[in-house]
């Protein structure tokens, strides 16, 4: 059922409020927009599939009362995403959410992306060209139907066979703590930085006042982004750029021999890409910015991969991936901020409860074991 009415919302609406569990996934329109935003949102319960068309929607606010209900549970398959854009576009809270690709991987499947489980465990093969299809484009497509539709048809299924094992393996209580995390996601993705060109792959290959140029283009590219309303790497990809710092033309014709620029590009917009080069042709040449201070923490370092080994250890005994044990972000705090006893560890307040319980004591050991070998 296609969601794009306030009648057709309530309809939904009614349904949903009804379930004990719902399914939930979105489509965004990241590839195809400068400043994306969610573009459907897939429902599942049993016996009908719902497609919500927020392009078509004036008030989407009565959904959030579905999200912060306890008793229902949310659903998703790497959730994450999900839930960073709902939030970021509609203040969205999350309370009682399942991810099936977090459980999979805590419960040790080998193969945890949807497309796999939909393949492996129903025989439903997906059309992966529709991951990078214009979900802003109206009317959809049967196609891109198809593919939004099936994101949450079976995951209900999933979650009934994941829930069995996660009893099974007495990993209750371990993934409500990963599901709590989750669903407190939010959105962080940085405003445009001018300095950040030093990033753009190829920078490391360009030196003085190909800098210079490649900092002007970078800047450039991202105005006429914002101008189109398309991501920048769909207004010149990095490797032009790095090509237009290093070759440098001055005329037209000298402009036509850069590789990879779209040649049906407007005079004016040639003119512009040339203005812009002899910009950075007379700009000060950059210089690259110390990161955190210009200051490197040996020690931290240290027990940063310490704690990677220690890790290691713990996910070669589980038969899982590593990151499934703790996540690289939560072993840097740790390594920062090297907690050496209980109330430390608690004042730093990265790890949850279960796995506070489950690893404190080891890291607590293990990092004062490092201090040890730092003072010998």
């Amino acid at each position: 059922m296609l969601v794009n009415t306030p009648d057709a919302l309530d309809e939904m609406l009614y349904r949903l409020w009804a379930a004990s569990a719902i399914a939930v996934d979105t489509e965004s329109n990241s590839l195809y927009a400068y400043t994306e935003r969610v573009c459907l949102i897939q429902f599942s319960v049993p016996g009908q599939d719902y497609l919500v068309d927020p392009l078509a929607l004036d008030d989407l606010s009565a959904l959030g009362s579905v999200f912060a209900d306890g008793e229902i549970v949310k659903v998703f398959h790497a959730a994450e995403y999900d839930v960073m854009t709902l939030r970021r576009d509609y203040q969205f809270t999350f309370v009682n959410l399942f991810d099936t690709m977090i459980a999979s991987r805590i419960v040790g499947w080998e193969r945890y992306g949807l497309v796999s489980l939909l393949e492996e465990l129903f025989g439903i093969q997906t059309d992966k060209r529709m991951q990078r299809t214009n979900w802003g484009r109206r009317p959809l497509t049967e196609d891109q139907i198809e593919y939004a539709r099936l994101d949450t048809h079976f995951l209900l299924q999933i979650r009934d066979k994941l829930r069995a094992e996660l009893a099974e393996q007495g990993r209750i209580e371990e993934v409500r703590g990963a599901f709590e995390r989750v669903a407190e996601s939010e959105w962080t993705k940085k405003d445009f930085d001018p300095d950040d060109f030093w990033y753009v792959k190829g920078a490391r290959d360009l030196d003085g006042q190909e800098l210079a140029v490649l900092r002007e283009l970078y800047i450039h590219r991202d105005g006429r982004a914002r101008e189109l309303d398309r991501p920048p790497f769909k207004v010149l990809g990095d490797r032009v750029l790095v090509a237009l710092s290093q070759q440098a033309p001055r005329s037209f014709a000298e402009l036509g021999r850069i590789k990879g620029l779209p040649r049906r590009l407007p005079s004016r917009e040639r003119r512009n890409l040339l203005d812009v080069v002899g910009a950075g042709l007379r700009a000060p040449v950059p210089t690259r910015p110390m990161r955190g201070g210009g200051r490197y923490d040996e020690e931290a370092e240290e027990r940063y991969q310490a704690l990677r080994e220690w890790r290691k250890g713990r996910a070669a005994i589980r038969g899982v991936e590593s990151d499934v044990i703790l996540s690289n972000h939560i072993l840097r705090v740790l390594a920062d901020q090297n907690p050496t006893s209980p109330e430390q560890l608690d004042d730093v307040d990265v790890l949850n409860r279960w796995e506070r319980g489950e690893y404190g004591r080891e890291i607590i050991a293990l990092l004062r074991r490092q201090a040890r070998i730092r003072t010998y």
